[in-house]
């Protein structure tokens, strides 16, 4: 997958996607065949048949094997009492989240931080070691969200769904991208067409280390479960810019200057809504100057930012562009995050990269990130 191009730097480049390995085909027969109780001896010698095949191959379904083989023999009798119990609708449910991986260190939740096989985000994968955070770890899973039911729809249109959402959802987890190892980027797992076919529709949105061989190392996690309210309303304020950042047109003015001063007007817009917060929250009185002297300068960038949405050319567009984006440094909001305790050292990017985003426009908390990381597929 590529990135499209961005005026602002992104976090990294995709790979291959992290695909997991697939379900044994004779463990989902050895299971269908074990609960439904037809043919209880075929289950069984098919659940025996798919453990050793998945021994030697590294497929998935070892549990759903198992499980056929012990229920094929059960007997019809047991398939009769669930049926009276009204069992079997609990069953299909089993069988359903077994066959996705629910209920196994597969199945990862938000928080949770894992080893992969190999230490690879990349290709497929039939297993993963959940680790503690607080340790060097592959990956750290920040989100996760269902796919819309219907025929697969093709890994392209899953790239690009898991692209958008995770880089939509990654704020919410991690509000302070100034916090984010310069390694830290993107990844997800999502459905590969086996696993279609038995029910998922999951993707997990993934941190991991663009460095090869890199891991992570403690939780990224910084959200209102781990900032206090100062913070939080502080970096609230600051994403209002970052996002209008993230819209930048991917023409040049030169190209489309309609488009240019719209979003231009947005920033203008940004900066106001952020400077109306900064001057309405209740600040520390440590923090009551600097983030006064942010908001003034803010001030000032958005009147660059107005004059840019008025430029009757492209000339005077950059102009008042470079202005503005020179009055959204991110060492504008140095003095105000140390004042509250929130990481000061504006993030690194490397050379060639055409903008350091907005954070520093409060100077804003903008990374200017596009394109997720393509991480393991289901």
């Amino acid at each position: 997958m590529s990135i499209p191009q961005s005026p602002h730097p992104a976090w990294g480049h995709p790979y291959g996607p992290f695909r997991p390995a697939p379900v044994n085909g004779l463990a989902i027969s050895a299971l269908v065949l074990g609960g439904l109780c037809f043919l209880p001896g075929v289950g069984l010698v098919l659940g025996l048949i798919a453990v050793r095949q998945i021994n030697r191959r590294g497929e998935r379904g070892k549990g759903l094997a198992v499980a056929g083989a012990a229920l094929s023999s059960v007997g019809v009798a047991l398939w009769a009492v669930a049926l009276t119990l009204g069992g079997a609708s609990a069953f299909w449910e089993g069988f359903r989240d077994a066959a996705r991986g629910e209920g196994t260190a597969f199945a990862l939740s938000t928080g949770q931080c894992f080893d992969a096989p190999g230490g690879s985000l990349e290709g497929e994968t039939y297993d993963v070691d959940e680790v503690p955070c607080e340790g060097a770890h592959d990956g750290e899973v920040f989100a996760a969200f269902d796919l819309p039911d219907g025929s697969f729809p093709g890994d392209g249109a899953i790239t690009r769904a898991a692209d958008d959402k995770c880089y939509a959802l990654r704020g919410d987890y991690a509000m302070d991208a100034w916090a984010l190892p310069a390694d830290a980027d993107v990844y997800y797992l999502s459905p590969t067409r086996e696993s279609w076919r038995v029910g998922d529709r999951e993707v997990t949105c993934l941190f991991g280390s663009t460095d090869a061989g890199g891991r992570l190392t403690g939780s990224l996690r910084n959200d209102p479960t781990t900032l206090d309210a100062d913070q939080v309303a502080y970096l609230k304020a600051a994403g209002l810019l970052d996002e209008a950042v993230d819209a930048e047109p991917v023409e040049y003015a030169e190209d489309d200057l309609p488009a240019n001063r719209a979003w231009a007007g947005r920033m203008a817009r940004a900066l106001t809504e952020e400077t109306g917060r900064l001057r309405g929250h209740t600040w520390p009185a440590v923090a009551e100057r600097p983030v006064a002297a942010l908001a003034d300068d803010l001030d000032a960038a958005r009147a660059q930012w107005r004059r840019a949405a008025e430029a009757p050319d492209a000339d005077t567009f950059y102009v008042h562009y470079d202005k503005g984006y020179d009055l959204i440094d991110p060492s504008g909001s140095v003095t105000a995050r140390k004042a509250l305790g929130l990481t000061s050292t504006p993030p690194a990017y490397e050379e060639g990269d055409e903008s350091e985003g907005a954070e520093g426009a409060e100077g804003g908390d903008g990374d200017g990130v596009e394109g997720a990381e393509p991480g393991f597929e289901v």
